[in-house]
């Protein structure tokens, strides 16, 4: 069974850390591209990074760009999101996804496979 499974989530106060993990089982994350995307309440589903399939090229949203850091570990089958200097506007659940190369990266629709997603809470 294919499968992306998040973890790491939990509640931090602002200016805390979290490390997310994206760990894969069923089929190799070689080759695809990973991006993490989280949802607030009501809100819509945004895009906060994306690592390439080789790990080469990474792209961040503007309201995480130099306290966000996404890398993977193909042997290890997971990609990872270090968040640091965390806001309450951060708070939202995190989801991982798949997909070949090609296209806009922060676009949902382009990805094949998504985790269910970890509730990441900051509040002092």
């Amino acid at each position: 069974q294919v499968q992306l499974v998040e973890s790491g989530g939990g509640l931090m106060q602002p200016g805390g850390s979290l490390r997310l993990s994206c760990a894969a089982s069923g089929f190799s994350l070689n080759g695809n591209g990973i991006g993490w995307f989280r949802q607030a309440t009501e809100k819509e589903r945004e895009g906060v990074s994306y690592i390439s399939s080789s790990g080469g090229s990474t792209y961040y949203a503007d309201f995480v760009r130099g306290r966000f850091i996404i890398s993977r570990d193909n042997a290890k089958n997971t990609v990872y999101l270090q968040m640091n200097s965390l806001k309450p506007e951060d708070t939202a659940v995190y989801y991982c996804a798949a997909r070949p190369p090609g296209g806009t990266w922060y676009d949902p629709r382009r990805y094949e496979y998504w985790g269910q997603g970890t509730q990441v809470t900051v509040s002092s």
